[in-house]
């Protein structure tokens, strides 16, 4: 689609509404704005001709038929809110009109099962990846150094910096040094989500080594979680301060590079594969083309015997109830609804709601409550069956389509996701985003053609082609061939640029004291 113009001038005659907006399912009593509708202009419907009322923004709503004040609202067929007062055709339909409230919810249990039909291993989609002696495969080489606490975070990233001015050109098969540092790591109620991050990143199949560096006197005591005793440990009262440390880190590291450059890329199937599934700054489009795209790509890994994972927990809110539907057996879709009651009382006690999501840029693209963000969010997870469900930082252990519990707060949880197994992340954006996430490869996919035109050294696929009448099945395609050309080596756009670095973010759970 071209970039969005504003365009006050009111067409001449009657235009197809199909011309000027997007309606996506037969019942629903509102439509899409393809591009700027001025007020005055008017559009056959099904039902008639209508007249917008007001300017309405391209991705906002526009209403197709009379609704009163307190009667739902649909898109994609569900439930997206109550109209606050009544609601003539034409209207433009945003925040002024449209609001939140409860409503019950028709929780089925594995009633929309639709057959996996797996590719025969035979005839799988191979990658060029990294075999680890467990059977993993990574897709990319990194050694990491890994800090237990805040008080460690800056000589190891000290480290890292020196390896990285050392350069690694004699050591072509480490893709990269990293330094796994945070905000955190002492004086917290609760170590538990901190420590299964920390120890989903240093047994990540993407860090073929690592090194742990704590302060000394951290509540968060290494030796209290270290996954192995393979690994150097050290802190920074033992050693004898942070130059000692950052000599013997340095040291430490050297003697990694040898052992980790010695494995190579070789063929792998694609069930190997476990790709995060993962949206930020959404707009009206991105449950009409990214989200549906990457579904399908979604759909063709789980074919391929791999795993994708969906997250956002506070996004999938008022859509649960299409996954539970979809769930293997009613123990799963019950863990999913446990994390819904969860996150229910975590926002009260917090003085929080759940519609506190939307954020304001959602807003500004033309999305109005959290039960129409999370309908268009839920379709990142395609039609495969739900197979388990896990909580932060859990260790994924079912194949197919999973759910991580985690905030929708991108970084906070994309960390949760590759602390849970992910070795690529798939990012769908509609207002733009410049995102990274070491060490896994992360690919992003606009919504809409302006985004990417306007983004285009951040955004590896442009799904707004399928407003100018690409099928959603080709895109989904693009964005699956992709998945397995970054998963072989080749670069995203953001590991071209650079980015990745400072996006590890986990969750703080309970009181920092």
């Amino acid at each position: 689609m071209s970039e969005l113009v504003f365009d006050d001038r009111v067409a001449q005659g009657v235009v197809p509404l199909s011309d000027a907006a997007i309606r996506l399912n037969p019942t629903d009593p509102v439509a899409i704005a393809r591009t700027w509708l001025a007020q005055g202009r008017q559009l056959q419907t099904p039902d008639g001709v209508i007249t917008t009322r007001q300017s309405i923004p391209p991705g906002h709503k526009i209403a197709l038929s009379p609704i009163r004040s307190g009667d739902p609202v649909r898109r994609y067929g569900q439930i997206i809110g109550f109209a606050t007062q009544d609601i003539a055709p034409g209207d433009h339909i945003h925040l002024h009109n449209l609001g939140m409230r409860d409503f019950t919810r028709d929780y089925q249990f594995g009633t929309n099962i639709v057959p996996v039909n797996h590719v025969p291993p035979e005839q799988r989609r191979t990658f060029m990846g990294y075999l680890r002696p467990d059977g993993r495969v990574a897709t990319r080489n990194m050694i990491a150094v890994i800090s237990s606490v805040n008080c460690s975070a800056t000589v190891s990233r000290a480290i890292i910096n020196r390896i990285r001015a050392e350069g690694l050109r004699d050591y072509p098969n480490v893709d990269d040094v990293i330094a796994i540092t945070h905000k955190s790591g002492c004086a917290m109620s609760d170590y538990s989500a901190l420590r299964r991050v920390l120890t989903g990143f240093a047994q990540h199949v993407n860090i073929a080594a690592y090194i742990l560096i704590g302060l000394g006197c951290e509540g968060n005591q290494i030796v209290e979680w270290a996954p192995g005793k393979e690994a150097p440990i050290m802190t920074i009262q033992d050693t004898g301060g942070f130059q000692k440390t950052l000599e013997s880190g340095v040291e430490a590291m050297r003697q990694l590079l040898a052992p980790a450059n010695a494995v190579k890329r070789t063929p792998q199937t694609a069930d190997k594969l476990t790709v995060a599934l993962q949206c930020g700054g959404s707009d009206g489009w991105s449950g009409v083309t990214a989200n549906p795209a990457l579904g399908m790509a979604a759909d063709e890994m789980v074919r391929q015997g791999g795993t994708v994972i969906l997250s956002e927990t506070p996004e999938i809110y008022g859509a649960e109830h299409l996954l539970t539907r979809r769930a293997i057996n009613e123990a799963v879709g019950r863990k999913l609804l446990e994390r819904i009651d969860w996150w229910e009382h975590y926002t009260a006690i917090n003085d929080a709601v759940m519609d506190n999501n939307p954020a304001p840029g959602n807003k500004a693209g033309g999305l109005t409550t959290i039960y129409e963000k999370s309908l268009g969010a839920v379709a990142k997870s395609g039609t495969m069956p739900l197979t388990g469900v896990y909580e932060y930082a859990e260790p994924i252990t079912e194949k197919g389509f999973v759910f991580v519990d985690t905030p929708g707060y991108d970084p906070v949880s994309v960390t949760g996701q590759v602390a849970s197994g992910a070795n690529l992340v798939a990012f769908t954006t509609g207002r733009g985003s410049a995102f990274g996430f070491k060490p896994a490869p992360s690919i992003k996919i606009a919504s809409n053609s302006g985004l990417y035109n306007k983004q285009t050294d951040d955004m590896d696929v442009n799904a707004g082609k399928i407003l100018d009448g690409v099928s959603v099945q080709d895109v989904g395609m693009e964005i699956f061939n992709l998945l397995i050309e970054t998963a072989s080596g080749k670069k995203s756009k953001s590991e071209l640029s650079g980015l990745g670095d400072e996006e590890f973010s986990p969750w703080p759970l309970g009181a920092v004291l």
